[in-house]
């Protein structure tokens, strides 16, 4: 068993160098420093055993020679924390001894690392020693930190009261020490931005110096790097254009996850983990569990999730993960909020349901119309055989005449663009690739005129998407193409403000992602930029061709998606599954052959990924041959455990192989296992899965024609009637390098295509999402609108007024009797409610209606008061911002208030002493001011 010395030397001493420390170097490192220590307080005794001369394993020092950290080492096979106290005196005692700042304190036994700055934060595990430069700006940061509680939020970044909210509910919790924060926010709230201006008041506040904010595409990463150039352009940011490695001379860093991962684990170019001073969490995907956690595991930092699924079907593992209770984030602002809101800040949407006969009823011979029939008989199809459910489609059987219908009724029914012709900007979401490319091709078809620009196809897969006046850019920023077909890319995070329609050309079954897809369209105009295909936009349409809308009627939170096994974690799985039955049979050379197997899947594990480092102890005891030779008895049944349950999870670490050949190699194993268990019907049916595999193989690749002989002998039954293990191998030495070679040639399996007549059998609007204003208000003011414009062109009173004129009393009073007999519901008290403003007169809302003077509302008052307020008082707390959200309600629903009010419920709520428990007497002053302002609006 190693000794503490032992563990430095072996260890720890490397660990420091890692991180570029020389233990040897006495101006960088003092090792067996000598301390007095001393009680720290009078409650401590004299005689504790921490107290007389002893000596610190390692002190850190400075450029400038001032101890920065002390390491407090234990020996390898103890607890770390059995150091902490240790240290902990150690600090105290050589602060007090040399003046000066007190020292980072830091506890080890070589293979866990513990990291605490005393007196502000408990201490934290982390995976690396922090280098000099770290422990200068954690110092750094440590006096330059101001208190977060009055500091100001900049508003021209993100000034709406939520987003306000929002921030300051995260700086309170980092006032609390708490170093994971969750914000919830609907898409098209402005989550990016909200993001930046809390960033901006952490690095102005003296909180954090460097910022990485993941996101998991490419075309993400170049519109978050782009927020950021807009709102903090004097942070230097990476990546620049054209730059490969990490800069580390950066402030602002935005990355995917993979290129992230591949960082973190080069170690040419390591970067520590204590780089970063708060890592943002963009919309993280479900593999943020698996792979791609590590990234969170690896920074010793503070970490922002943002996302737009809403609170009510957020993954727990999700809470989890920010440390947040079951449905309760760090702040949420919902869609129905933001759309509720006066004046709305999101879009609210029509949706319009398309059902073709074809997707209720399928393709068959009772569907297909008898000139279609006779077409097929031409072509020498049997229609017997023709039989397809409508869920088919654009899996197994694609039909021309049904897209083409849903690409005419898209033309009839979109929103257009100001000249009344053509579609504003729209996406078309489409199952897969081949799907997309056939809508294309019918918008190409029948629109001819527009020479192929109006609709293109935009996906990943495309090099031309990407960069400076790609196709995604070219549909963000120029006026073709107006229709972009998705596949996945444009789903999420893609943020179009001109967007008015919404195409749902694929069913979906997970509600988080229905709503980032609707979320598309949810963003309103900048006014202050004009597009000529895009003047105005107080709606979108939804088109929902699979009853989407439906199915989350019936479903609220959509299919209930299982945490898929990653595919080196089944392998690894079912190989030890495999050495298990072939140990119970007494297989030997299977056992032999899967013990071999094993080992050389273990050595594929990813040397420098923290999970792996983590469990090194774990992993050392498969490198003993004595682990492999125990196979039999009870003490093969404690090495198969340890395969199973401590080394199969590591496996969710690997990332850079080919994927296609490992599915193959497990298919292949799962046939082998059938066959050890005698299980012929499941033999028979993996069999089948295996060889249409196998059949997909395309010849006309000259690498797959060399194994041509192979291919259509393991399409046999006979191959499989004898196959041996050995044929299993030879099956997967051979062929799995070979699946790539599907995809990219293009051949799939067996599709079926068809040009049939489809008809449209259902064609409704439906209501679904927000509450949408009433009707019969809608009307009204359309009714009133349109007799007053219409009176306009003859009455000489309204044309005096339309001319800027002033009225005289008497030309009011006429003007009244005059609209009160053209229209008897033109009264000024049915005016006032339906336009919301309780005191305006007759020529106000004449006004208002010939658009000479706007009127607002009087929930816009009080809204654009309320947020007028609290942009003016940023340094308000998240429970003050509740408060005065509580008060512009209480205003809205009632129209009135006194004083007693705010001593009372529901006031009462947030303070037992209402309005007095939460604000200064000048703040209320202040406040009282505002109530009175907006009530006598």
């Amino acid at each position: 068993m190693q000794n503490e010395k032992g563990t430095r030397k072996e260890i720890i001493d490397k660990r420091l160098f890692a991180a570029g420390w020389n233990v040897a170097d006495h101006s960088q490192v003092l090792c067996e420093f000598e301390i007095v220590v001393e009680p720290i307080n009078e409650f401590e005794k004299p005689n504790s055993v921490y107290h007389g001369l002893r000596f610190s394993d390692y002190v850190l020092l400075a450029k400038d020679g001032k101890p920065l950290a002390v390491v407090e080492a234990k020996k390898s096979s103890v607890d770390a924390e059995i150091g902490r106290e240790q240290a902990k005196q150690y600090c105290y005692q050589i602060q007090k001894s040399k003046g000066g700042e007190l020292p980072f304190c830091i506890y080890t036994n070589g293979h866990d690392i513990y990291f605490w700055e005393i007196e502000h934060s408990p201490p934290r595990k982390v995976y690396g020693f922090p280098t000099r430069d770290d422990l200068e700006r954690y110092a750094y940061l440590r006096r330059a930190r101001r208190p977060l509680t009055g500091e100001l939020i900049n508003t021209r970044i993100a000034g709406r009261d939520f987003q306000i909210q929002a921030i300051r509910s995260v700086l309170e919790a980092v006032e609390k020490k708490k170093r994971k924060f969750l914000l919830v926010m609907a898409t098209g709230t402005g989550k990016t931005r909200t993001c930046i201006a809390l960033v901006e008041t952490l690095m102005r506040a003296g909180w954090a110096e460097r910022v990485l904010f993941l996101v998991d595409r490419i075309s993400l990463r170049e519109q978050a790097l782009d927020a950021f150039k807009e709102f903090i352009p004097n942070e230097p940011s990476w990546p620049h254009s054209g730059e490969a490695e990490i800069a580390k001379d950066r402030r602002v860093y935005v990355s995917t996850y993979p290129t992230m991962l591949n960082i973190i684990r080069d170690e040419k170019n390591p970067l520590s983990p204590h780089f970063f001073d708060l890592v943002v969490v963009d919309e993280s995907h479900r593999s943020i569990y698996n792979t791609y956690g590590e990234i969170l595991d690896y920074f010793s930092t503070m970490v922002l999730g943002l996302t737009a699924t809403p609170t009510n079907v957020i993954d727990h593992n999700t809470f989890k993960l920010f440390e947040c209770e079951d449905g309760v984030p760090t702040f949420a602002y919902s869609y129905e909020e933001a759309v509720n809101h006066i004046p709305p800040y999101l879009c609210s949407f029509q949706v319009m349901k398309i059902k073709t006969k074809f997707q209720n009823e399928g393709i068959n011979k009772r569907t297909i119309s008898l000139e279609d029939q006779k077409q097929l008989i031409l072509e020498g199809k049997e229609i017997e055989e023709i039989n397809y459910e409508g869920t088919e489609l654009e899996k197994t059987v694609t039909n021309l005449g049904t897209n083409t219908l849903i690409v005419k009724h898209f033309m009839d029914e979109c929103i257009k663009d100001p000249n009344g012709v053509i579609p504003g900007k729209s996406i078309f979401f489409c199952v897969n690739i081949k799907h997309a490319r056939a809508i294309e091709s019918i918008f190409n078809t029948l629109y001819p005129e527009y020479k192929g620009e109006l609709a293109k196809v935009i996906v990943s897969e495309d090099p031309r998407v990407h960069g400076k006046g790609g196709l995604l850019d070219q549909f963000k920023k120029q006026d073709m193409p107006r229709i972009g077909i998705s596949v996945d890319m444009l789903d999420t995070g893609i943020d179009i403000r001109e967007l008015v329609n919404l195409v749902f050309a694929k069913p979906v079954y997970s509600y988080t992602k229905f709503w980032q897809m609707i979320g598309r369209g949810t963003r309103l105009l900048d006014l202050e930029k004009t597009i000529p295909w895009c003047l105005q936009k107080d709606q979108f349409l939804v088109l929902d061709c699979w009853d989407n809308f439906e199915y989350f009627k019936l479903n609220p939170k959509g299919k209930e998606l299982k945490n898929q096994i990653p595919i080196p974690v089944k392998l690894f799985g079912l190989r030890v599954d495999k050495l298990e039955k072939a140990m119970e049979l007494g297989e030997a050379s299977i056992v032999s052959n899967e013990i071999e197997k094993l080992k050389l899947q273990i050595e594929t594990l990813p040397e420098n990924s923290i999970v792996i480092k983590d469990a090194k102890s774990d992993l050392e005891r498969t490198k003993d041959p004595n682990f492999w030779n125990s196979f039999s008895g009870s003490a093969g049944k404690e090495s198969i455990r340890i395969l199973r349950e401590v080394i199969k999870p590591l496996f969710r670490t690997v990332s850079n192989v080919d994927f296609k050949a490992m599915r193959f190699e497990r298919d292949v194993l799962e046939v082998s296992i059938a066959k050890l268990d005698e299980d012929a019907e499941k033999f028979e049916a993996l069999k089948m899965g295996v060889i249409e595999t196998i059949s997909e193989l395309p010849l006309s690749v000259n690498t797959v024609a060399l194994e041509e002989e192979l291919i259509r002998k393991a399409q046999t039954n006979a191959y499989w009637a004898k196959a041996s293990e050995s044929d299993f191998d030879n099956l997967v030495t051979r062929l799995s390098p070979l699946l790539k070679f599907i995809e990219a040639s293009g051949e799939v399996r067996a599709f079926a295509k068809f040009d049939l007549r489809d008809v449209v059998v259902e064609k409704e609007y439906v209501e679904f999402g927000p509450q949408h204003e009433s009707v019969s208000i809608t009307r009204y003011k359309e009714l009133v609108e349109e007799k007053i414009k219409e009176l306009t062109s003859s009455n000489p009173i309204l044309q005096k007024l339309q001319s800027g004129n002033v009225l005289s009393e008497s030309e009011v009073h006429s003007l009244a009797e005059e609209l009160h007999e053209e229209h008897p519901n033109i009264t000024v008290d049915l005016l006032r409610r339906v336009y919301q403003n309780r005191k305006a007169k007759l020529v106000q809302f004449l006004k208002h209606i010939l658009g000479i003077e706007r009127l607002s509302s009087f929930p816009e008052i009080v809204t654009q008061s309320f947020a007028h307020f609290i942009q003016e008082h940023s340094y308000l707390t998240a429970r003050q911002m509740q408060f005065l959200d509580l008060l512009k309600n209480f205003i809205l629903e009632r129209e009135t208030l006194t004083k007693k009010d705010l001593i009372q419920a529901p006031f009462t709520q947030i303070h037992p002493d209402g309005i007095r428990g939460v604000f200064t007497p000048k703040e209320i002053d202040e406040i009282l001011i505002l109530t009175d302002k907006v009530l006598a609006a």
